[in-house]
């Protein structure tokens, strides 16, 4: 539930309704398992975790402070994930329908796990979970399904649900749309992040004490929304953000910055 009402959900926070709120556990009571974890002697070991705490704080709230200004995005995203849950409803409606020798057939041709006869409801929720677009076609296809134009789907689960490739067809733009934006939303978060925090003594501290790594694996860590927001930046500098929220990026044009420069020159 919570990730429908938070506008933009993180580890560390979240921000909704021009208020930063800070997870309690992660910024409360993992530092003190840290500490337990790292054994005796405790207190040689309670400055580093302390500076790595200080750290997470640095880095949660420079994340949530740059998701606060992304209405333009917010909106956007919360237009994509309503479209995608109305599809999601029709998906649910198409399998409700189904007759129990249809149910009973792509069950056993998706290899689904075995269900009584008598609980066809518990059939068709299995299939439901299969079918939906967010398992079926990124699993089968891979993440390259964000640059999609159009999907195929087996023939015969095509015979057996004839409407089931026209849901996914009418899937893939709203789907890409959230992508594309929450990709970018996140993306913004981290490049500032990395921008303002890479010298810092206690944003290293949690790399090495919450995270388990160091700067430098950090820093080169792939991410299409930061490598992406770093590419507009190296064009436009101070004003890349006000670039990207009013005039995000679709899928394509993350994967190859170039076509988003020359859209909006």
């Amino acid at each position: 539930m919570k990730s429908y009402i938070s506008k933009i959900s993180t580890t560390y926070g979240d921000y909704l309704d021009s208020k930063i709120y800070l997870n309690r556990f992660i910024l409360d009571d993992y530092p003190r398992i840290i500490l337990y974890k790292q054994g005796l002697p405790y207190e040689s070991n309670a400055e580093s975790v302390k500076s790595g705490y200080f750290g997470a704080m640095k880095m949660t709230i420079l994340e949530e402070i740059v998701h606060s200004v992304q209405d333009n995005l917010h909106r956007l995203n919360i237009q994509a994930v309503m479209q995608v849950n109305t599809i999601n409803e029709e998906l649910a409606e198409t399998i409700l329908a189904l007759d129990d020798k249809t149910v009973t057939q792509l069950t056993e041709y998706l290899q689904l796990q075995l269900v009584p006869e008598e609980f066809q409801i518990a059939k068709k929720a299995n299939l439901f979970f299969m079918l939906n677009p967010d398992n079926f076609i990124t699993n089968v296809m891979g993440p390259d399904v964000m640059t999609y134009t159009h999907v195929e789907i087996d023939p015969k689960i095509s015979e057996l649900v004839p409407s089931l490739e026209e849901i996914y067809k009418k899937w893939l733009k709203p789907i890409q749309a959230q992508h594309a934006v929450f990709t970018t939303m996140e993306g913004m978060a981290e490049f500032v992040v990395q921008q303002i925090l890479k010298d810092d003594i206690d944003f290293q501290n949690y790399l090495s004490t919450f995270v388990g790594t160091n700067y430098s694996d950090y820093s080169v860590k792939k991410s299409t929304g930061k490598e992406f927001t770093q590419h507009v930046f190296d064009v436009y500098g101070k004003d890349t953000f006000v670039k990207l929220i009013a005039n995000p990026p679709n899928t394509r044009e993350l994967k190859d910055p170039q076509l988003y420069l020359n859209r909006i020159k």
